[in-house]
């Protein structure tokens, strides 16, 4: 059971790369993705085989990109819940609701599947430093997962991130920058200190890896469904990876003969304070407009421009599915109601989608015998001191 790992490839301009070159960005400044041996894959990982697998997300070691078992760096990622609603469904005519609750990831969020694979990545080509500019949840990841494999770590946030991002960092031993505005200006930041210091690069989309881990989680919906995929999955979009991974996943398992060629509406959620993926959706366009000062209180949907929005708004029309904004108010409801109603105490993102689910049933998007999943991408926790001031 090993890593069928074939080469690396642009999605956009089909340039092929080695895998075994240390690498960000495709020539033309694009994201790569990860090509497989799909074929062979799948003479070992079979639905069968699933039950004698460890219970985290490296129990889908054949269409995951580290080589060597010995370079995993993990902390027991993976395999979160997939919770069947016990109120809220009910009360809105909805029979079949579920909540794939990130939270119980290490470190409290689904950025732990991504920065444990690009770490594990990072230490099997030789890397000694890496840096990331975060919004917050993506940075406590790093920090832990490059303590995990002693590789030095550097943090660049925006000085509006909730304090608990930068403490979590700092006990992790990591060094944390802050400066002033968006993720987009710690971005900056992070570019020049690579040029300068030769720190080696995690952003969201800007290496290969992140994105293979972020795609387990379909693996696991496949799983945990039995095989069959739900008809709506909603999910708070910041840079997108998880939202693009899923996709990838769906069309790698269909390959492996798990699935059929049916595919989730995905629903691509975000703040009215900052909607870019909204707006190039409802504009008809293939890319993002850079959104000007951005503002939410979920940091983590804080993203004015994601350098995969080609893909995400692709996913999202080949699916049939929709994007929309929600309100600061409709966010912080959601989070309320997700806590008091369901018993999971939901990162703000998770709350914008729980409120679209609302604004999708009121519109008659979502139907009475839908299969829906909603995305908890990380912990309240995290977010205390943002949100006693909105109780």
């Amino acid at each position: 059971m090993k890593s069928t790992i074939t080469n690396l490839f642009c999605p956009s301009c089909n340039k092929e790369y080695k895998h075994t070159i240390l690498i960000n960005l495709c020539e033309c400044g694009l994201p790569l993705l990860v090509n497989y041996d799909l074929e062979k894959a799948k003479t070992t990982l079979t639905k069968e085989s699933l039950p004698h697998r460890q219970n985290s997300m490296w129990r889908y070691t054949e269409v995951l990109p580290v080589l060597k078992t010995e370079n995993i760096v993990t902390l027991g990622e993976g395999m979160t819940p997939l919770q069947s609603s016990v109120s809220i469904g009910n009360k809105y005519g909805v029979n079949n609701l579920y909540f794939k609750d990130e939270s119980t990831n290490p470190t409290g969020s689904f950025k732990a599947r991504g920065l444990a694979m690009a770490v594990s990545k990072a230490k099997e080509l030789g890397v000694k430093k890496i840096i990331i500019p975060t919004a917050g949840n993506a940075g406590s990841a790093l920090a832990a997962y490059c303590a995990r494999a002693n590789i030095k770590c550097k943090v660049i946030m925006p000085d509006s991130t909730p304090d608990a991002f930068a403490i979590d960092v700092i006990y992790h031993g990591g060094e944390v920058e802050k400066v002033a505005g968006s993720i987009k200006d710690a971005g900056v930041r992070v570019h020049e200190l690579v040029e300068n210091e030769n720190w080696f690069a995690v952003s969201t989309l800007k290496e290969p890896y992140r994105i293979e881990g972020k795609k387990t989680m379909g693996y696991e919906l496949a799983e945990q469904l039995d095989f069959v995929l739900p008809d709506v999955i909603i999910y708070p979009t910041g840079g997108g990876t998880g939202l693009i991974g899923m996709w990838k996943a769906f069309d790698e398992m269909e390959q492996l003969r798990w699935i059929d060629s049916r595919r989730p509406k995905m629903v691509s959620v975000q703040s009215i304070g900052c909607a870019p993926i909204v707006k190039a959706f409802n504009d008809g366009t293939n890319n993002a407009e850079l959104w000007e000062n951005p503002t939410t209180h979920a940091a983590g949907l804080r993203v004015p421009g994601a350098i995969g929005d080609f893909l995400i708004l692709d996913a999202i029309r080949k699916s049939n599915g929709t994007a929309l904004a929600v309100s600061e108010e409709a966010i912080s409801n959601g989070t309320k109601d997700m806590s008091c109603l369901e018993g999971i105490f939901p990162a703000p993102e998770g709350g914008a989608s729980l409120a679209a689910f609302y604004e999708l049933v009121k519109s008659e998007f979502i139907k009475q015998d839908d299969t829906v999943v909603i995305f908890n991408t990380g912990s309240g926790y995290k977010y205390l001191d943002v949100l006693k001031e909105r109780i």
